[in-house]
């Protein structure tokens, strides 16, 4: 083979696949967890905070073996990781007497970083039971919330890393591939926005917007040890939503997506619903922040 293949926006030359391959040779009576740590540790292929890449590097083996370039240990058995994935949470119970208030009267109000905290399973229950998208572990980086009112749960939120191609986002941000491809790890989405639905409280969710992006970067810091520079998000229009939060909590609209998930390769159209996309940038040089890969 005299050319490597693009996946997940990084090249992998035709050398780097061989060393895929010898390992494999190498260690062919081993599970395929082994394997992977065993790429990362050799290419230093780590997360900010050190964590080794292996998820990104099981994916990128499963490609390879798609297409025939290399041939995997058979899978002993289902990761604990695929596991997370389909159990779903279980149902909890909550004070649900309706909150009924002016914003003034129901602050002040803690924001929460709750992953890996033993609030996790009340944000994982809340999120499945109450947000029409379910709960799903997010792929990569990602932090979970809980804006808490005296003890009690009164919203959500979950933000992880961001897809790698938005093309009206990246026009925004005057990126080109480099750029994309230095500054997309200061880039995170939110996924998930809860606002219990026995809280009725006016102006509510853009006030936990503008408590959210004063707190976010700090929080991705000590997780991961890198800042985030722009936040993000999608809004289903379909759905007759109009991101009437994120505009007024001053989120900047984008433009909309293609409606072509992640995998698409056919390119003949939308495939899923199109969705508006809002951003907000979290420093005023941002764009040269993006672009800087040292900073």
């Amino acid at each position: 083979m005299d050319e490597g293949i693009k996946y997940r926006g990084r090249i992998f030359s035709a050398e780097q696949i061989e060393e895929i391959r010898q390992v494999i040779a190498c260690h062919g009576d081993r599970s395929r967890w082994f394997i992977s740590r065993e790429i990362c540790g050799r290419w230093n292929w780590r997360q900010s905070n050190g964590v080794l890449k292996d998820m990104v590097c099981r994916g990128l083996l499963l490609e390879l073996a798609r297409r025939g370039l290399i041939e995997l240990p058979p899978c002993r058995a289902k990761t604990p990781y695929l596991l997370a994935h389909r159990k779903k949470p279980q149902p909890v119970q909550v004070d649900k007497s309706p909150i009924e208030t002016t914003l003034s009267q129901l602050k002040p109000m803690e924001l929460l970083q709750v992953r890996g905290t033993p609030l996790e399973k009340l944000y994982k229950a809340l999120i499945h039971q109450y947000h029409y998208l379910g709960y799903t572990r997010p792929v990569g980086e990602h932090l979970e919330y809980i804006a808490m009112r005296k003890g009690r749960p009164v919203a959500c939120f979950g933000w992880c890393s961001a897809p790698r191609h938005i093309g009206c986002r990246d026009r925004y941000l005057e990126w080109g591939q480099q750029d994309r491809q230095g500054g997309l790890h200061k880039v995170v989405i939110n996924t998930r926005f809860l606002i219990l639905p026995w809280v009725r409280v006016r102006h509510l969710a853009s006030h936990l917007l503008g408590l959210m992006v004063r707190k976010i970067s700090k929080d991705w810091q000590q997780v991961y040890r890198h800042e985030v520079v722009w936040l993000e998000t999608f809004v289903d229009t379909e759905r007759g939503l109009r991101g009437t939060s994120y505009r007024a909590a001053n989120w900047i609209y984008l433009g909309q997506t293609t409606g072509r998930g992640k995998d698409d390769r056919t390119h003949r159209g939308a495939n899923r619903s199109l969705k508006a996309v809002f951003g907000y940038p979290l420093r005023e040089d941002f764009r040269e922040a993006l672009r800087d890969q040292r900073l």
